[in-house]
């Protein structure tokens, strides 16, 4: 796969995506959130990846929203592809939540706006010492009426979720674990390690019970969605029993299905 705004690499699996615009603080265009789709949708079919990393490159910044110099009064312009910024971020933060694998930020310098959104929907974060969280919404005349918002009321209570987007104020790394904002804090020359450490326990545990679990933190609040993907997860571990064979098999050779020993 040929990337011009990302850097995408799988080893070992795990699946590491970055966002590789460091002139422009890995702001994004709708071009960026088109492969980061298209990146992210990889590692959800490839078996062999069982964890993904998401970060920026460089140190200065892990993503600092949409790329304001290319946005005027009818959105975002000036990218080839057809979805628009604001569209394409919602679609990215949906892939980085319903991916049935567990997704770690690496946060390696600024997160804020929309790449604070980012950072927030993934299911753990990683900061450098060095990096800075924040919104910016309400300064830039923008802002997040759904993940960006419901989600971090859930990491960090209703109280401080309205204070990180009304203030727009950037918070320290440590500021931000003592939040429950992120769930660890190394030294800048530590990131690395400390990340790649989580990704070889997480890839040490059942990627089925991973998968599930992620289902079901979400299930309950993202009503009939959440329920969805809870049960297509059950419903392809029931694919794999011999019950749900026989049905398929009684339907190719057109004869009734016995189930009967099934009800034991």
């Amino acid at each position: 796969m040929n990337f011009e705004e990302i850097i995408y690499e799988k080893k070992e699996g795990v699946a590491r995506v970055a966002i590789n615009r460091p002139e422009k603080y890995n702001a994004c265009t709708s071009q960026t959130l088109m492969e980061l789709h298209q990146a992210l949708m990889d590692a959800w079919v490839d078996s062999d990846v069982g964890v993904v990393v998401f970060t920026g490159v460089g140190e200065k910044a892990f993503c600092t929203g949409g790329d304001q110099s290319i946005r005027d009064k009818s959105g975002y312009a000036g990218t080839i592809a057809a979805l628009p910024v604001e569209e394409g971020w919602q679609t990215v933060s949906q892939m980085i939540r319903n991916i049935p694998k567990p997704v770690i930020a690496r946060v390696n310098g600024y997160a804020i706006g929309g790449g604070h959104v980012f950072q927030v929907v993934c299911d753990m974060s990683i900061a450098a010492e060095s990096a800075k969280l924040g919104q910016a919404g309400p300064k830039v005349g923008s802002f997040d009426p759904g993940y960006g918002t419901g989600d971090l009321v859930r990491c960090v209570g209703q109280k401080k979720a309205k204070e990180i987007w009304y203030m727009c104020r950037l918070y320290t790394a440590k500021e931000a674990l003592d939040m429950g904002l992120v769930n660890a804090v190394v030294p800048f020359e530590k990131l690395d390690e400390e990340v790649d450490k989580w990704c070889a326990e997480l890839l040490e545990k059942s990627p089925t019970a991973l998968k599930m679990l992620k289902y079901a933190f979400h299930a309950e609040t993202d009503g009939v969605s959440g329920i969805t993907h809870l049960g297509v997860g059950g419903l392809s571990l029931f694919y794999g029993t011999d019950e749900s064979v026989e049905g398929k098999n009684a339907f190719m050779e057109k004869r009734k299905p016995d189930f009967s020993k099934y009800r034991k």
